[in-house]
């Protein structure tokens, strides 16, 4: 043998491994994916505990399975490339490490067709040990084994068992007691909540962006939970702000997917809700980072922001990535964590600093709208000022689509003009021209848009935004002068038709970035200017 080979020690170096910073779940994950990455549609995780307080952990799917040949290069450590390069494994070191870092004993069974025997290998831990060697054991498949691939992978598929389970438990307990059965319960559930997150766009039948794995743990299914709540959050980020271009080591370009999601305030959600579909917390916030549609990182700012706090606890990132950037974001071996370049972390900063900022108005919005409450701004006399000048100069609306939210119209730069903007029927008669709202998610002080009382008949109207310092600070306190309000909603709503009556496709990112400014500065300028107080806040007696 050359003196430059220099091999590890087995012993050494396979115990060593154990420790590099998986836990049950994130180690379960990593068996999942290899599931996920040989096509399985159904994936039987089962946790055993025998009276005698030996603990079996069995993952069975119903994938393409291997043959004898297969089975002996998964169980290389640092198993050749997959052919598939969008597969869920990257390193050839999941099923091994995240093993090991569980159990002393792990076998892998496995066959790509029912006529087939079984293929068998295993890597006991104390037998490199005893034999000071890179060795595995090739153990007769058992009856157990037999009966368990039968059960949980159908006529073809891969078993992963564990055995010798010394850190499945975070604690001793008295073997097979109530108390021992109680915490593989726990367990259990803590198992399928973590992996209802991990591989929840694979668990979601109604989302199409992966194929449908069902995921099943002691019998009970993983249910998918989306962190981003759909249903009820704002996705506030623009369509053409959502896509990403990335340099890569090389020069080459590849592209990721962003997008922002405001959660409701949990006072707007009652508790069951919020327990089970929101989750509001600290640690909750920040980047959602999905490799493959597989999330590796749930939280955190990531250097992008600072620590979390709770005024930003409703913001959460969905970060979409493929293989190709791996490079790129230097993805862990327990596909976990990934690092953002210093340049890319600047411009997400750049790119989501008004959502960061307009994400903890909304945090604050429960004491501001409490003291709303007590103090309505009225636009009312706007409205009724703006109805009954008709000579105004504004852009004519030919017609108006609330699908696509487009409006055609005539004005100052010639007819048929497409404008994108919100389009809004059916708005109570009273508030058409000039509306405070809560859905201005780009941190704006206003946005034009085109409303009409009824289906049709639609005018540019300008939409103000609640949660603006200058809503806040400046509005509320102005709320029993009926003139200033006036006064500043007519300014408001000039601003906006004087915009509409002179854009068109080309000219409508310059008049975005124009509102943009104008709104950051307005913060800038008020950001020192506290709250009003609630005697403040009264009406004024001489109106």
């Amino acid at each position: 043998m050359s003196d430059l080979i220099n091999e590890p020690d087995a012993s050494r170096l396979i115990f060593g491994l154990r420790d590099t910073g998986y836990n049950v779940k994130t180690a379960a994950a990593d068996i999942v994916d290899n599931s996920i990455a040989a096509r399985a549609s159904h994936v039987n995780i089962l946790i055993v505990l025998h009276e005698t307080g030996r603990k079996v952990v069995y993952f069975g799917d119903d994938g393409e399975g291997m043959d004898a040949a297969g089975v002996h290069t998964a169980m290389r450590y640092g198993a050749p490339v997959r052919e598939n390069p969008e597969s869920l494994g990257k390193f050839g070191l999941g099923l091994k490490t995240a093993s090991s870092s569980v159990c002393k004993k792990f076998s892998l069974v496995s066959r790509k067709a029912p006529d087939q025997p079984l293929a068998k290998l295993s890597w006991d831990l104390e037998h490199v040990e005893r034999v000071k060697k890179w060795e595995m054991l090739s153990e007769p498949v058992s009856t157990d084994e037999e009966e368990m691939f039968e059960e949980l992978c159908g006529e073809t598929g891969t078993l992963v068992v564990w055995e010798n389970c010394d850190r499945i438990l975070s604690k001793d307990f008295e073997p097979g007691s109530t108390k021992e059965q109680a915490a593989i319960k726990r367990l259990a559930d803590t198992l399928g909540r973590h992996l209802s997150l991990i591989f929840h766009r694979f668990t979601d039948k109604n989302d199409a962006r992966e194929r449908n794995v069902e995921i099943m743990v002691n019998d009970s299914p993983v249910v998918p939970w989306n962190p981003f709540y759909p249903k009820r959050s704002d996705q506030v980020l623009p369509e053409k702000k959502q896509k990403l271009v990335i340099e890569m080591p090389d020069g080459s370009e590849e592209t990721a997917s962003i997008r922002a999601w405001i959660l409701p305030h949990r006072r707007d959600m009652s508790k069951d809700e919020e327990r089970e579909f929101a989750r509001i917390s600290n640690r909750a916030q920040g980047f959602y980072v999905y490799r493959e549609g597989r999330l590796i990182q749930d939280g955190g700012w990531m250097d992008v922001f600072g620590t979390p706090e709770p005024h930003t606890s409703l913001l959460r990132i969905e970060f979409d990535f493929g293989h190709d950037l791996d490079d790129a974001f230097r993805v862990d071996v327990k596909k976990s964590r990934i690092l953002f370049h210093p340049d890319l972390e600047d411009g997400l900063k750049a790119l989501l600093q008004p959502i960061y900022r307009e994400a903890g108005n909304r945090y604050r919005r429960t004491n501001r709208s409490a003291t709303a409450g007590t103090n309505t701004v009225d636009h009312s006399s706007s409205n009724k000022n703006i109805a009954s000048t008709p000579n105004a100069a504004t852009a004519t609306v030919n017609s108006a689509d609330a699908t696509d939210q487009t409006a055609e119209v005539t004005n100052n730069l010639g007819a048929k003009i497409r404008i994108k903007a919100p389009v809004q029927s059916n708005v109570e008669a009273g508030h058409v021209h000039v509306e405070a709202v809560e859905t201005i998610h780009n941190g704006d002080l206003w946005q034009p848009a085109f409303r009409s009382a009824t289906e049709d008949g639609f005018v540019p109207s300008v939409l103000l935004n609640k949660h603006h310092d200058f809503y806040q600070k400046i509005y509320q306190r102005a709320a029993g002068n009926g003139f200033a309000v006036e006064g500043m909603d007519l300014l408001l709503w000039a601003f906006a038709v004087a915009e509409q009556n002179n854009t068109n496709a080309e000219l409508e990112p310059i008049f975005e970035d124009i509102r943009s400014e104008i709104s950051g500065n307005l913060r800038k300028l008020l950001r020192n200017l506290p709250d009003p107080e609630p005697e403040e806040l009264s009406e004024d007696d001489d109106q």
